[in-house]
């Protein structure tokens, strides 16, 4: 979205962007500190590139809160721990603050004993999985972080959705700020990237989404309205079976792990603010490397040099590492000075200022 010309685009800087999030979301009857929370993750995700789960998810937050379908004081609490485990109950509160809690607790409990292992249940949409995989990274541990979601995918030779986009992030430290930041939904695709290509009204590829007849659309608003994303590898013939297993894993250790909703249990996906708890299932593990052959991150990083050197099929295209995306985009929005968004999410994002009474986003 950020290569779109000028005309399509708002230049926003960052702080102003984290800005406008805190204040639409403190007004939303959320404290501040959870407020900031939220906003941190969701300005991290439009920074790192992944638009569909920044700015363009901050009015679904709005409106469940407002619908009282989550609730933005709450503080989750832990239910039952071991020294490598524990149960905890997000109380229905932000998917940020359930999430900060879990990977917290998760890695200190692998600081002390080599591997940390957090469920949650009744918690919500939790933005992009990496954010969380990150915050062990940055403590020097190895993390894992996995949800799962409304139904949205249909289970291979089905036409109807039953797991949803069940997103599995896992992130590892190498050197001098290097390392491997895997965050990849089961599906074909999120179902942001669809909201994002009927935000510009524009189609989208063949195998992201099915039509009401089961078969493949490359119409944004049939797969929106259908809500049936294919899975990760497409048809049974390019091996989607392999998308809908991973997708059910993480039902596994999300859902089912956590006694929390799954599959078909789960509410239906709403942009408009839901009228039920979603009562979502997550997963946090912090591994310590430490515990294990010294010289981990000196091997990732030689790992991932390994990968990028690789001979290139097309010399304009260097082979990449898992996370390398992102900071390239990081760095284009450093150098630009601000997040790139499309003129519908500034109308978007002037109506909710409107709505809420709080000062407009200022465009650069």
């Amino acid at each position: 979205m950020s290569t779109t010309g000028a005309a399509k685009k708002g230049l926003v800087a960052v702080e102003e962007a984290r800005r406008f999030m805190v204040d639409c979301l403190v007004k939303s009857n959320t404290p501040p500190a959870h407020a900031k929370q939220q906003a941190d993750l969701l300005v991290e995700a439009d920074y790192r590139g992944h638009f569909s789960h920044g700015m363009n998810r901050l009015e679904m937050y709005i409106n469940d809160l407002h619908k009282n379908a989550c609730n933005g004081a709450a503080v989750p609490a832990v239910l039952n721990e071991t020294p490598a485990t524990a149960w905890v109950d997000g109380n229905n509160g932000l998917g940020a603050v359930v999430g900060n809690f879990c990977m917290d607790l998760a890695i200190r409990k692998a600081k002390e004993v080599g591997v940390g292992w957090v469920c949650a249940k009744r918690s919500n949409h939790y933005g992009i999985a990496g954010w969380y995989t990150l915050r062990a990274m940055n403590a020097g541990c190895i993390g894992m972080s996995m949800t799962n979601t409304s139904p949205l995918a249909s289970p291979t030779r089905s036409k109807e959705a039953a797991l949803g986009t069940n997103p599995i992030s896992v992130g590892a430290p190498g050197k001098d700020g290097d390392g491997f930041v895997l965050d990849m939904a089961t599906t074909a695709v999120a179902v942001g990237k669809i909201e994002m290509q009927r935000r510009k009204n524009e189609p989208i590829p063949v195998g992201w989404a099915q039509g009401p007849d089961g078969h493949p659309t490359t119409d944004a608003s049939v797969a929106f309205d259908t809500a049936c994303l294919m899975p990760l590898g497409g048809t049974e013939l390019t091996s989607g079976y392999k998308g809908y297993g991973l997708g059910a894993m993480v039902e596994v250790f999300c859902g089912v792990l956590a006694g929390a909703n799954y599959a078909t249990k789960i509410r239906k996906w709403t942009h408009a603010g839901a009228d039920s708890e979603a009562d979502l299932g997550q997963c946090f593990v912090a591994i310590n490397p430490a515990c294990f052959a010294p010289g981990f991150e000196g091997r990732l990083s030689d790992l991932t040099g390994i990968l990028r050197n690789m001979p290139m099929t097309d010399p304009n295209h260097p082979v990449l590492v898992a996370g390398d995306p992102e900071l390239h985009h990081m760095a284009m929005v450093d150098k630009e000075g601000g997040l790139a968004y499309h003129v519908n999410q500034i109308k978007t994002c002037t109506e909710l200022s409107e709505r809420l009474g709080v000062k407009p986003i200022e465009v650069i």
